[in-house]
């Protein structure tokens, strides 16, 4: 039956105990130590009187009420008025009157109210106290709701459980309920088996947040986890999926944390059907199979300075993972790294693996890097007064089906910075390092420029640079602005750099991360083989609530001698594309960053990328925006694009919001002639709505996939997400 007489809200007049102004603790078990505003004592009857703010104390068992009448003959206590009674957890029962023992451990109260120390509260017509501290209610209700606005004025929780029957153990500290309803929003839902649910810290055994979402592919899914607490530190939860067009898939993550370190393993299993070619639209071209995905990560610090980590991801096939909406990355990465990190030295040895899952890459052209060493140390007391680090590296990449490499080098670069009377940063830069390279089956590679000598190489590297910034810095209104002036040489033998092998350097483009970079290609394997003059200048303003950085640059190569640099990457050229970065922000609301690069002749826009943010963290738009025009006529592993992000949040009430996101490739056939997009090609958009107060999340998400691979198909997807405080968590 619904609780009619009982209300959640606070007492008024009964706050819990404050420590402050408890009695002294008596020094014997069965002593009493109580104080009261006024005491009287009827000898004859052996019955003590205390009123006014009277207080007991008896081993951490805590009562406060307006008047306490103990019968020290049979042991009884009758307290009235503005009671509250505190157990050694913390939980705080009130009531108008409660009858006790002695002992202060069990009795009966009417009109109950238990707040709990770790969040929630339990009324009831009546309630009983048993020694042992567990209560029994009747006719109950519990919340981890609000009971109260913001001004003091009581309001219906945002949802209640109501039974006839509720039992609240601390030792356990659970919740048990027989003839339980749920209420959402002051309305019943359907009727409760017997259960009960845990409200202290930590976690235990129990269900979690169901989970309910509809797919084209998969058709209605149902997911209950259920949660296994097999040691403080360990767990384990199973999640069976249960789906109506396709058969279960089941779920497993276990957890584990120690003193080091942690790990988690997550699992998924079913069989349905997959198609073995990716861009088939026929659904029957399909065969069932055992389909799942596995993912791991782990990170354990032994010492302050050792440390190890790895991660796991392997999947059955490419569209698992899109098919049941699980991930959509297109390569899963696998990694172990044992790591030795001092103030001054750094040392690695690191494997990885990759599983790609795009359409027409093959797997055995994938690289294993097994394994790479990196050693680092940089000297305190340098050389002629400048820094020295050395490092030595070696990499070992075996394909299946492809191009095996091996490498290894050791390099020292010393650095002089100083401080001029003008206040010029003056950087002299010295470096030089020797490659030792091994290729077997290049012709594997199909791209000539990456396929090195066949056999075993050698390579010498040696460059140096002089570096010059030269900040002003100056009021400007209420603020400060800073302009920096900046200008590098570099210098730069010719390198043997087509005989060997490139595995790391493929991706190059130019940008302000790398304009003054001492190589400005991305990795080891290339390294850039010129003479050349770097100018820029830094601008920074600072003003109450609002900073502006810009940064802009350009290079000139001092030589006229063939480079490997190619067409498109904004450095092919004697002079090089201008490159620069604005941020602007405004206080918390507005953000913007936005790079880009102009042609060095026409100052064509070879790559826009803007991203900003404005709004509150209540309600904001976030838009990215991305554009490379390279100029390119021939493929190339990063083809030019475009493509438009959008996504935002709109609260138009207290608790209630609205929120987006879609993804568009703007790209066409004149920007890249292998897109198969027509210059306005939605790749998936989501609009929810979502309420969301202090104890409960409802939420309903439409998320609408525009592309096709394989069993992947396209179509809508939709979301049911709801989620209680102190249930299923």
């Amino acid at each position: 039956m619904p609780v009619a007489a009982q209300t959640l809200q606070d007492r008024g007049g009964a706050p819990a105990l404050p420590v402050a102004a408890e009695p002294a603790r008596p020094t014997g078990e069965d002593q009493v130590q109580f104080s009261a505003a006024s005491l009287e004592y009827d000898y004859d009857a052996d019955i003590v009187t205390a009123t006014g703010d009277v207080r007991m104390l008896r081993q951490d068992q805590r009562l406060r009420a307006d008047k306490v009448v103990w019968n020290r003959k049979t042991g009884k206590v009758v307290a009235s008025g503005n009671i509250a009674v505190a157990n050694p957890q913390g939980d705080v029962a009130y009531g108008d009157s409660i009858e006790l023992t002695d002992s202060l451990r069990d009795g009966v109260v009417d009109n109950m109210l238990v707040v709990l120390n770790q969040g929630g509260r339990l009324a009831a017509a009546r309630g009983t106290r048993r020694e042992d501290g567990t209560i029994s209610l009747d006719r109950a209700a519990y919340t981890a709701c609000a009971v109260e606005t913001q001004a003091g004025c009581p309001k219906e929780p945002s949802w209640k459980i109501t039974a006839v029957r509720v039992t609240y153990r601390p030792d356990r500290q659970r919740v048990y309920y027989a003839g339980g309803r749920i209420e959402l929003f002051g309305l019943p839902t359907l009727p409760l088996p017997r259960f009960s649910h845990h409200v202290g810290a930590g976690s235990d055994n129990g269900f979690l947040a169901p989970d309910a979402r509809y797919s084209r592919v998969n058709g209605l899914e149902v997911a209950l986890p259920y949660y296994f607490r097999l040691a403080p530190n360990r767990g384990l939860t199973v999640t069976p999926h249960i789906y109506s067009a396709v058969l279960p898939m089941a779920e497993v993550e276990y957890q584990q944390l120690s003193g080091t370190g942690a790990f988690s393993l997550h699992g998924y299993a079913t069989q349905s059907r997959r198609s073995d070619d990716l861009n088939s639209l026929d659904p029957n071209d399909t065969r069932l199979a055992f389909r799942g995905y596995i993912d791991g990560i782990a990170r354990y610090q032994f010492t302050p300075e050792w440390s190890a980590s790895g991660s796991l991801r392997l999947s059955t096939d490419r569209t698992f993972l899109r098919r049941y909406d699980i991930s959509r990355d297109d390569r899963l990465r696998n990694t172990a790294s044992l790591q030795r990190i001092g103030t001054d030295s750094y040392f690695a040895i690191t494997g990885w693996a990759v599983q790609t899952l795009r359409v027409n890459d093959s797997q055995g052209m994938q690289p294993i890097a097994l394994p790479e060493i990196d050693w680092r140390y940089r000297f305190q007391e340098g050389l002629l007064g400048g820094r020295v680090q050395v490092q030595a590296n070696s990499l070992a990449l075996t394909r299946t089906a492809g191009q095996d490499t091996q490498r290894a080098f050791a390099s020292v670069q010393w650095d002089l910075r100083r401080l001029t009377d003008w206040g010029q940063e003056l950087t002299l830069t010295a470096f030089a390092r020797a490659d030792a390279y091994n290729a077997n089956d290049t012709l594997a590679t199909a791209v000539a420029a990456y396929r090195g000598t066949e056999g075993f190489q050698t390579r010498a590297i040696g460059a140096i640079a002089f570096d010059m910034r030269w900040p002003f810095v100056g009021r400007l209104g209420a603020g400060t602005q800073r302009l920096t002036p900046r200008f590098q040489i570099v210098a730069s033998p010719k390198i043997a750099n087509l005989s060997i092998p490139n595995e790391d350097s493929r991706a190059l483009d130019l940008d302000d991360t790398n304009l003054f970079a001492l190589n400005r290609f991305s990795g080891y394997d290339r390294f850039e083989d010129s003479s050349r003059a770097t100018y820029g200048a830094e601008w920074a303003v600072q003003l109450p609530g609002f900073t502006l950085d810009t940064v802009v640059g350009q290079s000139y190569r001092l030589s006229a001698r063939p480079l490997i640099l190619p067409d498109g990457t904004g450095l092919s050229d004697r002079f090089s594309d201008i490159v620069g970065r604005t941020e602007l922000r405004f206080r918390d609301f507005v953000s913007v960053i936005h790079r880009y690069r102009l042609d060095k002749d026409s100052l064509a826009v070879r790559r826009n990328e803007v991203d900003a943010t404005i709004g509150s963290r209540s309600t904001y738009a976030l838009v990215g925006y991305l554009k490379l025009n390279r100029n390119i006529q021939t493929v190339e592993d990063l083809r030019d694009r475009e493509e438009l992000r959008i996504a935002g949040r709109v609260q138009f009430a207290r608790f209630w919001s609205i929120f987006g996101s879609a993804i568009v490739d703007l790209t066409n056939r004149n920007e890249d002639p292998l897109s198969v997009a027509d210059g306005f090609d939605p790749i998936r958009h989501r609009l929810g709505v979502q309420y969301e107060d202090d104890c409960i999340r409802l939420g309903l998400t439409w998320r609408r996939d525009y592309r096709q691979i394989g069993d992947a198909r396209q179509g809508n997807n939709f979301l049911l997400t709801l989620a209680l405080t102190n249930l299923g968590r």
